[in-house]
């Protein structure tokens, strides 16, 4: 690992544990170890270095949801991997994720208002969403229902995301993997 990426893995750790603004440039530099000249030699400003941190963290979930969806049959049972999924990150059993924290794109985008930060974070979700449609299409379904399906099982995605961090439920993805199931039109 060079040091640019030390950098931003280091960054992310920090901010997903203790929150952005939370955390300075100095905390960054002690647990990476990474001279201040070398962080500003990849980056202008802490604003830049958390939008690379946003991409990390974005290139490391989706490649893992990837992953996980795939393991399985398209349509109803990779729909049913996702919740599986869920239920592992917000249980902490996924290494690559890091202990569950909630979602960081959230929590980066109630820190931030209309910043880049955002922008990449709403590009994220939509990322998501856009996997979770690819599924929806191949449960036989009208063309009109896959856009409210997607829609209704990414509320779902994220309310489970939102009760696991919040409430402290550890089993939301499981009630909402129950609640999907039932909103999927059975031909």
């Amino acid at each position: 690992m060079n040091k640019r990426e030390k950098l931003i893995q280091t960054a992310f750790e920090l901010f997903y544990r203790h929150g952005i603004h939370a955390v300075g440039i100095n905390q960054i530099l002690k647990e990476s170890g990474i001279a201040k000249k070398t962080l500003y030699s990849y980056f202008e400003s802490k604003e830049q270095l958390v939008c690379e941190v946003v991409s990390y963290r974005d290139q490391i979930f989706i490649g893992w949801l990837n992953t996980r969806l795939n393991e399985v049959e398209q349509g109803l049972p990779a729909i049913e991997a996702l919740f599986d999924a869920l239920d592992d990150w917000f249980n902490s059993r996924v290494d690559v994720l890091m202990d569950f924290r909630g979602c960081f794109f959230i929590n980066a985008c109630a820190e931030f208002c209309d910043h880049e930060i955002n922008r990449r974070c709403l590009a994220h979700k939509e990322k998501v969403s856009h996997l979770i449609e690819q599924h929806v299409r191949q449960l036989n379904i009208s063309n009109d229902n896959v856009e409210t399906v997607t829609e209704e099982l990414c509320f779902l995605k994220e309310g489970a995301i939102t009760q696991a961090y919040v409430l402290g439920d550890l089993d939301a993805a499981k009630k909402a993997k129950k609640i999907a199931l039932k909103l999927i039109p059975k031909n």
